[in-house]
């Protein structure tokens, strides 16, 4: 009985001493010394130099473009010399041609006990490797790769609706930001803020990134496996559900129809419903062509890509069951569910794509195929607990807060084995970054995918978290993981196969426009709320009145609207880019025999 009773007063004390641990105040006077602030300060660094080393690349190209055409004008002039010579001088200058074009090599310039030189500027590179470091550059081509009519018209739809998505989901989000300096802007009902930001959310979530991803996993499913996709049919079925959810869940939306509080499921579960069914569709086209495929190996962009889909199948329907929908149950089940769906479903399958378009990019294997198994697993065995440490110090369960904590923490190690077998894999291929924007695209999103994934891990402390949670740093770090991380990847593995499939490839000057602006505003947006909702954070903590912390945001949305615009033009030219390379060329037809004699005539 003692035993007992003793038992029964421990466990009636544990909720005691839990409460009281919440309850205790921080110090954040010496904010600036925590190591996650410290940590964010140092990513953010991280991305400048990024910026800075790409665009000192691009100024290197344009100065050796323009040294060249200085070279073809010298040719020039030197040809119109040529016509003023006579016959002696001219016989002279070709005598001394034909003297340098019968120069040989003796055959011991490099292969004798001699110091090794190169008087004549032959060689381009020289490693000291033996395992043949140099890889051929890839060079333009207008031929596409032997891919089936159907599969080439898939992929174009997919990311033909992805793009249309994109312009209207930002078109939205454009429209919310706006509102953050003209209030005022309006007064109807369904374009208010409660009304639109979820529609601006959703759009770009389940209709731009997933549509996106879906059609750019059909192209990598039935190339690696070297099969045929199992069923267009069923393809072309998930399209229709998955668009149709979007539209349907946009106009509940709209009307205020919704699923309440529960951020990124506020469509209604009929209207989520057929997405989930577009989902389970869609795994089992690509299962089975996964399982008939031609070779032996699953490659490891399908793992991922396959998990992906099994996880967000499973996570919509626990999302949609009442059962424990209540109390702090929902609190539980909201923060798996929105933190699953970001790393689960969006982080997931990009990185499967990466897996494929970055060493299909740059004519090379992947550097690790291990480094991808560990970083495939980590992220398996660490994503699925991190969702409560968006509600620290809240009445959930001390002990579960900190498991969340813990797991973040954790996430360090699939973050840094992916981003390592990325960066080696670039390795070699830095000229890449002055030829086109294909590497910089994929450079910003791999530099994204460490900062915004480490930054997240620092902000699950509980001091970071004590600082920055409810405030707009949190809007920051969620366009530095869905914009520079999803976005960017999508708009890099888009430019790689696109001109591939079609033969067309955009204009350099649209593509660097849009990555300049994307990237730009990106980081205007992003650094102006993160810098405001700090100061918004330490304002709540000094007590001053809630009215204070939204006079101080001012100049911050002011920015943040800025950033916007620039992103929302950036889109708008990606979206020409798409039409660029997707648009049939006109056919022409030959003209008949009495179309010939009229014009002839």
């Amino acid at each position: 009985m003692k035993r007992n009773s003793l038992f029964t007063t421990a466990l009636l004390l544990l909720p005691t001493f839990a409460l009281k641990a919440q309850n205790e105040t921080m110090d954040a006077s010496n904010w600036l010394s925590s190591p996650g602030v410290i940590g964010t300060i140092v990513l953010i660094v991280i991305v400048l130099v990024v910026a800075i080393i790409i665009l000192m690349a691009k100024l290197s190209s344009l100065i050796g473009n323009y040294r060249h055409q200085q070279i073809v004008k010298k040719d020039l002039a030197f040809n119109e010399d040529l016509i003023k010579l006579d016959d002696n001088e001219i016989d002279e200058i070709l005598a001394k041609r034909k003297a340098a074009l019968a120069y040989k090599l003796k055959g011991n310039e490099l292969g004798s006990d001699v110091a090794a030189t190169d008087d004549k500027g032959l060689l381009r590179e020289i490693s000291h490797e033996t395992n043949n470091p140099f890889f051929d550059e890839k060079k333009k081509t207008t031929l596409g790769f032997d891919t089936p009519a159907p599969l080439r018209k898939i992929v174009l739809w997919y990311v033909g609706a992805s793009v249309f998505w994109l312009v209207f989901g930002t078109l939205i989000g454009q429209y919310l930001g706006m509102k953050f300096i003209w209030p005022e802007l309006d007064s109807v009902s369904w374009l208010s803020f409660g009304r639109l930001r979820p529609v601006h959310t959703n759009t770009v979530f389940w209709g731009w990134a997933s549509l996106s991803m879906i059609g750019l996993g059909y192209f990598v499913i039935a190339r690696t496996s070297n099969a045929i996709i199992y069923s267009y049919r069923y393809a072309w079925r998930a399209w229709i559900l998955i668009n149709l959810s979007v539209l349907l869940g946009n106009i509940c939306l709209m009307t205020g129809i919704n699923n309440g509080g529960g951020e990124y499921r506020e469509y209604i579960w009929p209207v989520m419903a057929l997405f989930a069914i577009g989902l389970i569709i869609t795994f089992r086209n690509f299962y089975k062509t996964v399982a008939q495929r031609k070779i032996s190996e699953i490659y490891i962009s399908n793992w991922f890509i396959l998990a992906s889909l099994a996880w967000t199948i499973i996570l919509s329907i626990i999302a949609y069951i009442p059962s424990y929908q209540n109390g702090l149950g929902e609190t539980i089940i909201q923060g798996y569910y929105m933190h699953q769906g970001v790393g689960m479903w969006f982080m997931t399958f990009t990185l499967g794509l990466i897996y494929y378009y970055l060493p299909s990019a740059l004519n090379k294997p992947i550097y690790s195929y291990s480094l991808g198994v560990l970083a495939f697993w980590t992220q398996m065995l660490f994503y699925t607990l991190i969702g409560t440490h968006h509600f620290v110090f809240s009445p959930l369960p001390w002990w579960l807060q900190t498991v969340a904590i813990v797991f973040s923490a954790g996430m360090f190690i699939p973050v840094v084995s992916g981003t390592t077998n990325f960066l080696m894999t670039m390795k070699g291929s830095w000229s890449h970054i002055s030829k086109s924007y294909v590497l910089p695209f994929f450079l910003v999103g791999v530099i994204y995918y460490f900062v915004g994934s480490t930054q997240g891990s620092f902000q699950a402390f509980r001091f970071t978290n004590y600082i920055w949670h409810f405030t707009d740093f949190n809007v920051a770090h969620s366009h530095m993981t869905m914009y520079g991380i999803i976005s960017f990847i999508l708009w890099a593995c888009i430019y790689t196969l696109l001109p591939k499939l079609t033969g067309k490839e955009p204009p350099q000057i649209f593509v660097g426009a849009h990555f300049w602006m994307a990237f730009i505003g990106l980081f205007a947006y992003t650094i102006s709320l993160m810098a405001g909702g700090t100061l918004r954070g330490l304002s709540w903590l000094e007590g001053n009145a809630f009215i204070d912390s939204v006079i101080l945001m001012q100049p911050y949305w002011v920015w943040r609207a800025v950033g916007g615009s620039l992103m929302f033009l950036s889109h708008l030219i990606f979206a020409y880019n798409f039409y660029y390379m997707a648009k049939k060329e006109p056919v022409v037809k030959p003209l008949k025999l009495k179309q010939l004699e009229t014009i002839t005539a």
